[in-house]
């Protein structure tokens, strides 16, 4: 066990600590791979990139699951929640690949950063974005490794094991529920079940089971965990969504067009198409799904749903839903110290500008 730290919860702190754990494990299984021959070298360096930035908010979720408990702060559980954010960069490359998203973090994501690797072979861009779905398949199974080989006794990780293969199968649901509903009429309904298996679940949710089941947590205890979790991961994809949108390319280090490029089932979207008359949503078919979309057409988006008040309707869906989530918090008998992160986290999740 680690000494003793101080109960405050510092975020930068942790995000300092669970970084340099990301940064020295996968630069070694990078060096371990490149080692299998010169020509992995891009390839290993898109595994260094995938960690390389982040919120680190996962892993938080997954050591505050331990702490509620009541366990002490530990060097094995820190290594085994900072393997919830290698499935989140597995799962970002992924989603990157399809979506087809140029950037990420203000840089290249893997399928296009790839493209210089491959850029003299037939059929180059395929190959590229088959590099780049491997670099995520290796992610994936380094999480389980980084788990497994955190250091935790054996039988804690077997009380966790089983919430995997329910954390894969439901983020793989949300991603296949994203691509069905992709180009469809815009759903409500639809669009909040894909954020809760595509984002929610595995954001907050699931990591503060899997925190928690290391930690022996009781049946009462993980109610109270997916009380407060699903409507806070649900908040945290609907702030996605706004920035996704009405962000700043600068803070968000992604391209505000994504979506409405690629009509993907927002809730912003379909909040807007509910409520919005034929002329608006005829409007709307002109302009969703185009990839030669130009500022002036996103221009037009963005107009339709701020007169027809879809910004407000999906922040008056966050605020019922961190306020859900909190009021789940404050009915669990948690030491002090873990209800003040748990709602610190809740805001800086869902109160962000990138």
């Amino acid at each position: 066990m680690a000494p003793e730290r101080s109960e405050t919860w510092e975020s930068a702190a942790f995000k300092a600590r669970v970084d340099d754990v990301l940064r020295r494990y996968v630069a070694e299984e990078a060096e371990q791979f490149a080692a299998i021959d010169p020509a992995l070298e891009p390839v290993a360096r898109q595994l260094e990139t995938a960690v390389a930035d982040g919120k680190r908010l996962r892993a938080a979720f997954c050591y505050w699951g331990w702490r509620a408990v009541g366990q002490p702060d530990s060097e094995a559980l820190l290594r085994a929640a900072a393997s919830m954010e290698l499935v989140h960069a597995a799962a970002v490359v992924h989603d990157d690949l399809i979506d087809d998203s140029p950037l990420r973090h203000g840089r290249p994501t893997a399928h296009v950063a790839l493209r210089g690797a491959v850029r003299r072979r037939p059929r180059s861009l395929t190959a590229a974005r088959s590099l780049a779905m491997l670099v995520g398949d290796l992610l994936m199974g380094l999480a389980g490794q980084l788990f497994t080989t955190s250091g935790l006794p054996a039988a804690y990780l077997a009380r966790a094991r089983p919430l995997w293969s329910v954390l894969a199968r439901e983020l793989i649901a949300g991603e296949c529920l994203e691509i069905l509903h992709t180009g469809a009429e815009p759903d409500t309904t639809a669009s909040l079940k894909v954020i809760r298996y595509k984002t929610a679940k595995y954001t907050v949710e699931q990591p503060l089971l899997i925190g928690g089941a290391l930690g022996g947590a009781s049946g009462r205890l993980r109610a109270g965990y997916s009380a407060y979790g699903l409507p806070l991961g649900e908040a945290f994809q609907l702030r996605d969504d706004l920035l996704g949108l009405f962000g700043s390319t600068d803070a968000t280090g992604k391209a505000t067009s994504d979506d409405v490029r690629g009509h993907r089932p927002t809730a912003l979207l379909a909040e807007t198409w509910r409520i919005a008359g034929e002329g608006e949503r005829q409007r709307l078919r002109g302009l969703l799904g185009r990839r030669d979309l130009d500022e002036e057409g996103l221009a037009a988006v963005r107009d339709v749903m701020v007169r027809l008040k879809a910004p407000d309707r999906v922040e008056g869906m966050i605020t019922a839903r961190v306020a859900e989530a909190l009021d789940a918090l404050h009915e669990l008998p948690l030491p002090a110290h873990a209800t003040a992160a748990l709602t610190a986290l809740a805001h800086s999740a869902t109160a962000r500008p990138s």
